[in-house]
């Protein structure tokens, strides 16, 4: 088990980082079986791996358009990336140039002026003066939060497409990517092997894009995000695993929610910096359901957690050797092993 982060980097063509999405549900699958080794399929065959008694947990965050751009009081272009609401009408966001943030001063988008309460580095809490709720204002003038390594401005199609088919409980500024790839007759014809489909609620927050900066990713530290797994799900999971059904987690956010439950770091519901790395004794999925994912990054750190870094590193080579594409917009993976008793 390594702690230098250098041990999880790889080199990444920009290319095969994906820019737009294939079709949904028509992304390639790349399957680590439990004794290690490889295969390959596109994502519909993942239901034949589903059998009765199993789960399969999705987290059902909605994506909030979240990226806003204005003007400051001298017309110079800002841009905000909203992360957290406190109230109706005050909020923590992400901004630049910061500059033009500083406390006190005002901003505008659209029609509506915000207030600036403080700032700290690129995070600032800012009110809405003069307009609607802040969640009405980014319905109506937010655009689709891409991630920074899709480098092209948001179109039309990624309100659709950058948001899951389960989508349901807004709150997330990030998609759980795994949940992307799924359609709705695909976890049909899953519950028809007598499969069950659960959720989890994780809002996704803008670190799950941060790079593992500590030369040690032991000392990494994530920020906090809301998440619950409801009683249904929570019970379901130990009935599974007092059988024989095998839980399916789809998505590296999904599994901290149920992992930060079942250590009993927190009740069903509240805020988790949970960070999962090589060492991490899971609790609760059996298979994992996942992206392909960037150089030193968090989720990378979860999933070499999850099968192994030489593992998980040695089927990236392959991956990219096979013309496979990562990111949020990539194509899928699969990751088969038995998880210890909760």
């Amino acid at each position: 088990m390594g702690s230098d982060v250098s041990l999880y980097d790889f080199e990444l063509p920009r290319e095969r980082i994906a820019q737009r999405p294939r079709e949904r549900g028509r992304s390639r699958l790349f399957i680590i079986k439990e004794d290690g080794s490889f295969s390959h399929g596109i994502f519909p065959d993942i239901v034949g791996h589903f059998g009765p008694g199993d789960i399969l947990v999705i987290n059902d965050t909605k994506v909030l358009k979240a990226r806003l751009a204005g003007e400051s009081a001298t017309g110079g272009k800002v841009e905000i990336l909203f992360t957290r609401a406190l109230d109706e009408k005050r909020f923590r966001a992400l901004v630049r140039p910061g500059k033009r943030f500083r406390p006190g001063a005002s901003v505008r988008v659209g029609d509506a002026a915000l207030r600036v309460i403080s700032r700290e580095g690129r995070e600032a809490e800012l009110a809405v003066e003069n307009g609607p709720g802040i969640m009405t204002i980014l319905e109506s003038l937010g655009q689709v939060p891409l991630p920074p390594y899709i480098k092209r401005p948001p179109e039309p199609g990624d309100e659709l497409r950058y948001q899951t088919v389960f989508a349901s409980k807004p709150g997330s500024v990030a998609a759980p990517t795994a949940g992307l790839h799924f359609t709705a007759d695909i976890l049909e014809r899953i519950k028809e092997r007598g499969a069950s489909v659960l959720s989890v609620t994780l809002h996704v927050g803008p670190g799950t894009f941060n790079p593992i900066r500590a030369a040690d990713i032991s000392e990494h530290r994530m920020e906090s995000e809301y998440y619950l797994v409801p009683d249904e799900t929570a019970r379901a999971i130990l009935e599974a695993k007092g059988s024989t059904g095998r839980v399916f987690v789809c998505g590296t956010t999904c599994t901290r929610a149920l992992e930060t439950w079942a250590l009993g770091r927190g009740p069903k519901e509240g805020w988790t910096n949970l960070f999962i790395y090589p060492g991490h004794k899971f609790k609760v999925p059996d298979a994992l359901i996942t992206n392909f994912h960037m150089p030193r990054s968090t989720p990378l750190a979860l999933v070499s957690a999850f099968c192994g870094r030489e593992t998980i590193l040695r089927a990236y080579a392959e991956a990219l050797a096979r013309g496979y594409t990562f990111g949020s917009y990539g194509d899928a993976m699969l990751i088969m092993r038995r998880a210890a008793e909760i």
